[in-house]
């Protein structure tokens, strides 16, 4: 080997050795995985849904509940889907039934109605009118802002998450009180 390396071929031969043993070590690999014997079945299609679908069954929810301590950040994204919801279902339910019976949902009704109520009720109702209402709106303010790319460090999210309890809780009180 030394005089190999004094010519300079050293390298050269051990590439050779080398890609031989290579070689070798390849053919020798595919005829044991060739010669490995392997059962398949075809499945009909309703096996393999049943297959799947008790897959699923194991799966853990999103977020998993029972792994995750509660955070501000995916209540809030709850909460605001939540109050997102509501508010559709009565503005889509309110808009119904005016279509439905417009003499009885008018805007005459709607006021002598609420007008017979007692306070306690107006306020109540009030309060479940204007909180979600305010949450949705400066959550959705807090989103544009991170769509903006403002308020995206870890810091920055706890911040505006508080930042839009406290403006909840403050704009509600003062839309009931209004």
């Amino acid at each position: 080997m030394m005089s190999t390396r004094a010519l300079g071929l050293g390298s050269p031969l051990r590439k050779t050795l080398f890609s031989q043993r290579t070689a070798l070590n390849q053919s020798l690999v595919r005829t044991t995985l060739a010669k490995r014997a392997v059962q398949t079945e075809s499945l009909p299609p309703s096996a393999s849904n049943k297959i799947l679908n008790q897959q699923r069954l194991l799966r853990p929810s999103s977020p998993h509940f029972t792994i995750y301590q509660p955070q501000l950040t995916w209540i809030a994204s709850i909460a605001n889907r939540a109050t997102g919801g509501a508010l559709s279902a009565l503005l889509y339910g309110f808009s119904i039934a005016y279509l439905v019976a417009p003499g009885t949902f008018d805007s005459v009704h709607v006021v002598e109605f609420v007008a017979g109520l007692p306070d306690a009720v107006k306020y109540a109702g009030k309060a479940l009118l204007a909180a979600p209402f305010m949450f949705h709106s400066l959550n959705g303010v807090r989103h544009l802002a991170w769509d903006m790319t403002k308020f995206m460090s870890i810091k920055g999210v706890y911040q505006t998450g508080y930042a839009v309890l406290a403006g909840s809780a403050i704009g509600t009180i003062a839309l009931v009180l209004m």
